[in-house]
């Protein structure tokens, strides 16, 4: 039995080493990208996100975009985490003299988000659901 119990022992080591490597490289730290689609299938933009994850803590930036004669400014994430590859957070901006909370959730593979946020509904409507997919920029 001691000549199996070493294969399985140096197996199960080099398995927790490539694990704890991916998890490493799953950090949602970096600069991230993704285009927006416009309002009824308009012209859409892209949307930079900028995170940090220090000792377990994920915060970052929402830069704000231009968009015709409106100016959205750049906002921090707030209710954010991160754990198993899995990240969440909101943002909470103004437009008009209006708050509004959207809540992101995604799923990081390699450079790639995908996920999923929703957002109220514009005028009191039915809360928006749309799918993002982000890309990290290197």
């Amino acid at each position: 039995m001691k000549s199996f119990s070493q294969p399985l022992a140096v197996l199960v080591a080099a398995f927790c080493v490539t694990v704890a490597a991916f998890a490493a490289d799953a950090s949602p730290a970096g600069t991230w990208k993704w285009t927006v689609q416009g309002r009824q299938g308009g012209q859409g933009f892209e949307q930079t996100l900028k995170l940090d994850y220090k000792d377990g803590q994920l915060t970052g930036t929402l830069l704000g975009v231009q968009g015709g004669q409106f100016q959205i400014p750049d906002t921090a994430i707030a209710d954010a985490s991160f754990k198993d590859g899995a990240l969440k957070f909101a943002v909470t901006r103004e437009f008009n003299g209006n708050k509004f909370t959207t809540k992101y959730e995604g799923k990081i593979e390699g450079d790639t988000i995908t996920g999923n946020y929703e957002r109220p509904g514009f005028n009191g409507g039915d809360p928006v659901k749309r799918e993002w997919i982000a890309k990290r920029q290197k």
